[in-house]
């Protein structure tokens, strides 16, 4: 073996331990911990039109009875009788006045 070769060999044998070492010491766990669930809470929080809306009473703004039955009713019937394509190979495709 070369003397160059074996001060390599010699200097790797010596650094590599030492930076296996160090790596387990240093840790990014904290780092992510420390901002576990921000996204999620930060998502409910964009949701909630007013914290307090419990303490307004009736003024929050809605729909009355008649017509939130009126459009659940509109919206299944949607699901039960679906419209009839001609071509079910035109989906999105008008079906246009252009001369023929």
């Amino acid at each position: 073996m070369k003397l160059e070769n074996f001060a390599f060999v010699r200097r790797f044998l010596l650094i590599a331990p030492l930076g296996a070492a160090l790596g387990g010491c240093m840790t990014s766990s904290p780092i992510w911990e420390a901002h576990f669930g921000q996204a999620v809470r930060h998502s409910m929080q964009a949701q909630i039109i007013d914290p307090d809306a419990g303490m307004h009473g009736a003024s929050q703004p809605g729909v009355d009875g008649k017509s939130a039955v009126s459009a659940m009713g509109l919206y299944d019937k949607s699901f039960q009788q679906p419209p009839v394509s001609s071509n079910p190979y035109t989906i999105g495709v008008s079906g246009g006045g252009g001369a023929q």
